[in-house]
This record gives structure tokens, sequence and C-alpha cells, in this order.
């Protein structure tokens, strides 16, 4: 009888106290059994002193570069470094200062807005012969100013007396006000307004524009002594959520007012007011309506009002229908003198105007041919303005009337510039000759 031999090695079958074979059952058991450890995650052991903060050295680099930064771009952009210093000087820019003395911009955060914070702290310096010039053609007998809050006031008092009248007819009781607890939230949301300078506004404040009085709600945070950035925020607000006779209002009785008081105090226009004019133009139809028409119709417009207004005009882009629209008022409307800067530069925009508005154009400047005073310059340079871009749209009978016109109000270098514009042009009402072709049979 043969031997049986014995497994060679110590296999997986094999018993680490004897020879004897293991089952193939055990075996396999034996193999998929988990076998517990002791295993700690590598989360668990990080020490508890590390964190995310940057080191002192590299701190140190990241604010000396900013500082370096910082002072190239206040030499290259004309900024001064401390507030006491005076501001830079431009001729006939856009102004806007900042009006609250207690309002200190980040020195860190000058590189995001170093450009737009150097064009808005410059003075603009107006021409005292053209203030003049345009000071004869003011209203001399202008109607009196009410101020913002007479205004609101006459219309919350209006509606209220025509639907209380109606409430009282229907109910035999007048109509309810306000609640007490609403007017004491709003009334100090109007606190935080006057303090505001920047972060995020009361939610009570954000829902005006969802209530039937508005008006009335707002009269009650006392619109006249915002802060300048709660201005801004304002009309932000208002501008997206507001339909556009809405917002012709609001332009019209709180941010328009608060501009002209703001110019005529400082002599340039803050900061955050400027922007809220650029933001205003979200909705240009009630930009032109409550904004650059009643400023125009006041008759009271100063030649620093129409250029700082002015220069929003040029910086933004407005559809063509609302610039025809505002040209064609301006042209019909009474002339004094800031309606000259507003055609000359919505005339620069390079507009495809219709004819209708060509017409009412040269009819405007047509109007002067009596006209025995003495015209600014700004006339002048506006009448040029159209010869430049408008010259092949114009009629030969209007370009003819408007060389008559050129010598009752001439300019010594202005005239003869519009003259050759006009001799050196096609009109429109003269067709091109084609050669005529002849077919044979």
């Amino acid at each position: 009888m043969p031997k049986v031999k014995k497994p060679k090695g110590g296999g997986v079958g094999e018993k680490s106290s004897g020879s004897g074979s293991v089952a193939l059952a055990d075996q396999i058991l034996q193999t998929d059994t988990i076998r517990a450890r002791n295993r700690v995650k590598s989360r668990d052991q990080r020490p508890e002193s590390d964190d995310t903060y940057v080191d002192e050295r590299l701190s140190r680099k990241i604010l000396q570069q900013a500082r370096i930064q910082q002072e190239e771009l206040q030499t290259e952009y004309g900024l001064v470094p401390e507030r006491k210093k005076a501001a830079p000087v431009t001729v006939l820019g856009p102004g806007s200062g900042d009006a609250d003395s207690d309002e200190e911009w980040p020195a860190l955060g000058a590189s995001v807005s170093a450009a737009t914070e150097a064009e808005c702290d410059a003075e603009v310096i107006v021409d005292p012969e053209d203030e003049k010039a345009i000071e004869m053609f003011m209203n001399k007998n202008p109607p009196m100013r009410r101020t913002l809050a007479d205004i609101i006031m006459e219309k919350i008092t209006e509606k209220q007396t025509e639907v209380g009248t109606v409430m009282s007819e229907v109910s035999g009781r007048p109509m309810p006000q306000l609640d007490p607890r609403i007017i004491e939230v709003y009334r100090g949301v109007g606190k935080v307004l006057s303090k505001y300078r920047s972060g995020k506004l009361p939610k009570a404040f954000k829902i005006i524009p969802a209530l039937s009085n508005w008006e009335q709600v707002l009269y009650l945070t006392e619109p006249e002594s915002w802060s300048a950035a709660a201005m801004y925020q304002a009309t932000r607000i208002f501008s997206s959520n507001l339909k556009e006779r809405m917002a012709q209002r609001f332009y019209n009785l709180v941010l328009l007012p608060r501009v002209r008081d703001d110019i005529a105090e400082y002599k340039r226009l803050n900061f955050h007011l400027y922007s809220a004019l650029k933001k205003a133009l979200f909705k240009p139809g009630a930009w032109f309506k409550g904004i650059l028409i009643p400023l125009c119709e006041s008759g009271t417009c100063t030649l620093r009002e129409a250029i700082i207004i002015g220069s929003i005009l040029t910086k933004c882009s407005i559809p063509v229908l609302h610039s025809s629209a505002a040209m064609l008022k301006l042209a019909e409307m009474e002339y004094n003198g800031a309606n000259s800067i507003f055609l000359r530069l919505l005339l620069d925009k390079k507009y495809a105007l219709p004819f209708r508005v060509l017409d009412a154009l040269v009819a405007h400047f047509l109007s002067f041919r009596n006209e025995k005073r003495v015209l600014p310059v700004l006339w002048h340079q506006s009448l040029l303005t159209l010869a430049q871009r408008y010259k092949a749209d114009l009629a030969s009978e209007q370009k003819t009337a408007l060389q008559e016109l050129l010598k009752l109000q001439t300019h010594p270098h202005i005239s003869a510039e519009i003259r050759r514009e006009l001799q050196n042009s096609e009109s429109r009402d003269i067709e091109v000759g084609l050669p005529v072709t002849v077919e044979m049979d």
C-alpha cells in the first residue's frame, strides 16, 4: 500500500498546530472572514492648530502690492491720497463730488473704482460768458418751486379726498387711515436711510413698490433726508420694480429735486447721485419724461446742471425711439439755452433719425431768424452738429433756408464751417442719375 504524501509548505488549508488538512468549506470561510482593524481616519489625526489663515509674511506682501497698485492708480488718474487736498479741476466735464464729509472710501477698494471716483471728484468749470448768455433765455418769473413734501402731500391729499368721498358715499363711513404701527415702522426706516452708507436695506423698504399707496408710504420715510447712497439704492429698486409711469413720478418728485439741490449747493454732483441718474436710464422713457423734459420746461436749468446731466447721455446707450421723441419735444418747446446742450449731445450719438424729427430740428433753428438777442455759442455748436451729422438727410430747400439764417445769426468761426458743410453735400430730394438702358427688339 503506497504511503500518503504530506502537503508541502504552509498553504491556506494547513493548520499551524498539526499536519492534518482542512476541508474546502472551512478554507472558504477562513478566506472571506473580515478581520477587524483598529484603523483611524486621517481627518481625525489633524492637529487642532491647523487652519486656513494666511501667514503674516504673505499678508504683508499682499498689503504691500495693494498699496503699490493704489499709488500707481492715483498717479495715473490724478487722485489725491488725502481727502483734505483740493480736487482736480476739469473743464466742461461731468462733475460729481462727495457731499458727505463723514464718508470714507476704503483704501484697498480704490483699485476697483479708481477711474470712476476720479471723474466724479472733478469739479465743473463753466464759461462765465456762456452762463450769462444762457441766463438771458431763462424764465424771468419762474413758478415757485415747491418742496418734495409739498408735492407728495398734495398728490396724496387729492387721492385721499377723492377715494374717501366715494367710500363714504358707499359705506357711510370715512376711509381708514394707515395703521399707527405701519407709520412707526416706516418712520424708523427713514431714520435708517438718513444714515445709510452701505449694506443691506430694510425689508420694509423693498416692498414699497408693490404697495398700491406707495407714494404715501414713501413720504413717511422722508426722502429729502436720505443719504446719497440710500438714494442710489432706492433708484435701483424703484426703476426695476415700478412701471414706467410710476417710475417717472419717482424720478420727477424724488430724484430730480435732490440732484438739483446737490448741484446748487456743492457746484458738482455727488458720486452716488450721479450713479443714480445713470441707473435710472434703465427705463429711458421715464427718464426723459421725469428728468430731462421737466428740467428744460422749468426754464431755470443752469449751464452746470445741463453739462452734468447731459454727460450721462454720452455714456449710456439709449434706444433711438426714445431719443427721437425727446429731440422732437426739445425742438418744439420754448428755447431756454439748455436745449442746445441736450440737442447737440443727442445729435452726436449719430442715430438714424426719422425725417419728421429732422424737419422739426430745422424748424427749431429757423425760428431764430427774428431773434434780436445774442445767441450763445452752444446754439451755433448744436447747429454745426446737425449740419455735420445729417447734411445728406436735409432737403435742398432746408439747406437754402439755413444758409439764409447764417446771414442773420452769425458766429465768426462756426458759421463758415456750417456753410461749408451745407454746400458740399448732397440733398435727400435730389435723385442720383442712373444710365438709361434701351431694349432693342
